[in-house]
């Protein structure tokens, strides 16, 4: 079952420049960065109350970022959904009709399981699950 939303997540060009936008514009604090090698970016967390926002900057032409970037420029990426059980998260979107983009959950940042559902199928919003890695 869906719990929150745990994150939005916003496609940038430079790291090091929007997290000194976050820090000294909005007054928020770059609470953690991290590079994720399977999707080819650098990450940073912010955390606006209960919801966290996650920059993404690619590290490679080929990630999907940097693909996103070219397309439509910087800007909100996707919009992730905290749940307490990923794997009937994801059975449920799909006998909902929903297109995967991941059948099963990998390890994404901040040591969560995560999983997109395809825009095409959820009206042009980048969709992902997301829950804490079980230890």
């Amino acid at each position: 079952m869906i719990t929150r939303i745990d994150h939005l997540g916003i496609a940038v060009r430079s790291l090091d420049e929007t997290v000194a936008y976050y820090e000294n514009a909005l007054g928020l604090h770059c609470e953690h960065r991290e590079e994720v090698p399977s999707q080819k970016v650098r990450t940073a967390f912010f955390s606006a109350g209960e919801t966290h926002i996650e920059l993404l900057e690619p590290t490679s032409p080929e990630s999907p970022i940097a693909k996103f970037l070219e397309k439509n420029g910087e800007g909100i990426h996707h919009v992730a959904f905290a749940t307490d059980d990923i794997a009937a998260q994801l059975k449920g979107a799909a006998n909902a009709g929903v297109k995967l983009i991941h059948e099963v959950p990998f390890e994404g940042a901040a040591g969560k399981l995560v999983a997109f559902l395809h825009p095409k199928s959820t009206h042009g919003v980048l969709t992902e699950f997301c829950m804490p890695k079980a230890d």
